[in-house]
C-alpha cells in the first residue's frame, strides 16, 4: 500500500495500490468523505498513469491544488518509485 501526505488540502493522507499498472484501494483520510471516496470508486482498476493524468492540475477554488490533483502527484510519485 503506497501512503502519500497531501499537502495545501483538507484530507490528511492517501492510500491506494497499483497491480499491473492499475490503479485499486484508493482510499483519503479526512476531506470531503462523499466526493473523496467517489472518486476512490471511479479511479479503481483504471490505468494508474492516465488517472493522474487526467487529474493533475485539477485545483479546488482558491488553492493551488486540489485532494485529486494530490492523488495525481502521489500515483507519479509511486510509478517513480518512491518511498512506500
Amino acid at each position: 500500500m503506497f501512503e502519500y501526505k497531501p499537502t495545501g488540502v483538507c484530507s490528511k493522507k492517501i492510500l491506494f495500490d497499483i497491480e499491473d499498472g492499475k490503479l485499486c484501494k484508493v482510499q483519503f483520510e479526512g476531506g470531503c468523505n462523499g466526493n473523496l471516496s467517489g472518486i476512490g470508486i471511479l479511479v479503481e482498476g483504471m490505468d494508474a498513469k492516465e488517472v493522474a493524468d487526467k487529474l493533475k492540475g485539477n485545483r479546488c477554488g482558491w488553492k493551488q491544488t486540489s485532494c485529486p490533483d494530490q492523488l495525481a502527484q502521489a500515483i507519479e510519485k509511486a510509478l517513480a518509485g518512491g518511498d512506500k
